[in-house]
């Protein structure tokens, strides 16, 4: 990766990231604390990381509907952690993975095997999972790396995933989707790369980067999300929400837009691939650090 990327390099590297992995989740600890678990067991139906911790161990995403917490809104129980998910692929429904949503559309996404794990100053975990349809047919096959980062104020994520269609794909234009986290109360101040500020001014917009920021237990903290150069519809378009919702989805172009003309559905014919990368950096915001900006 590249770009707002290259300004993380001086102040990471100062963390020893290791791995412990477990029939139902791959926990990843920072300093021997622990950091985040990707959970992958066999009543998942989506991948998930759970819960995202600052560099102080605060909790900066929603803990329902896997714990519950008092304070926190029960809404939308498919707003699991962070995942890369979508409503619509073939007709399928990959985003509402809640035991309470499942009907005839829902897909899945199950774990095929965990590729190799390395600790160190930069962790590297690299997995593959199966994308199925409600009848267990294979539609996509998903690899996936993500390298952990750390320095004593900053912890960040590099996602690298690629998805290959084991038969024609067609990802549907819908705004449920893709690349999301849904975070904890008191990180409501929204921003974008692009100078929007709050829901009013963001969702449905495009920027190569958008942060929630606040506090979290008397902490002021923010969360970014950079889209990266080369990923589909670059600069993305933004599902965001106040309530917590953080999402970059290329494929919502209707919904975003209004235009009921537009069209932003992408065929993926068998045996192609889409590639995506992103970064979540997460810090304080009482830090002089250049990762919020260009």
């Amino acid at each position: 990766m590249k770009s707002v990327l290259l300004l993380l390099l001086p102040a990471l590297l100062t963390a020893e990231v290791r791995f412990h992995q477990f029939p139902d989740r791959l926990s990843v600890e920072i300093d021997g604390k622990p950091y985040t678990d990707l959970f992958y067991g066999p009543d998942v139906r989506k991948p998930y990381l759970h819960p995202l911790r600052s560099a102080t161990g605060k909790i900066v995403t929603r803990q329902y509907p896997m714990a519950d917490v008092p304070g926190e809104k029960k809404d939308h129980p498919h707003h699991q952690g962070l995942s890369f998910t979508y409503a619509d692929v073939n007709g399928y429904n990959f985003w509402a993975s809640d035991k309470t949503q499942l009907d005839s559309k829902s897909g899945s996404i199950r774990l095929k095997r965990v590729v190799s794990t390395k600790d160190g100053v930069k962790g590297v975990a690299k997995l593959e999972f199966e994308w199925l349809d409600p009848q267990g047919q294979l539609l996509l096959t998903e690899e996936r790396t993500m390298t952990f980062s750390a320095s004593p104020g900053l912890r960040a994520i590099d996602f690298d995933i690629t998805l290959r269609a084991e038969q024609q794909a067609v990802f549907g234009d819908t705004k449920e989707g893709m690349f999301n986290i849904r975070l904890a109360p008191g990180l409501d101040h929204l921003s974008g790369s692009n100078g929007c500020h709050g829901e009013k001014e963001c969702w449905g917009k495009r920027g190569e980067s958008f942060t929630f920021s606040g506090s979290v237990g008397g902490e002021p903290l923010s969360v970014t999300i950079f889209d990266q150069p080369g990923n589909p519809s670059y600069p993305t378009y933004w599902h965001v929400r106040e309530y917590g919702l953080f999402a970059a989805n290329p494929f919502g172009v209707r919904d975003f837009t209004g235009d009921k003309n537009a069209n932003g559905s992408r065929t993926l014919p068998r045996g192609e691939s889409l590639h995506f990368q992103y970064r979540v950096v997460i810090q304080g915001t009482d830090r002089d650090h250049p990762v919020a900006s260009r």
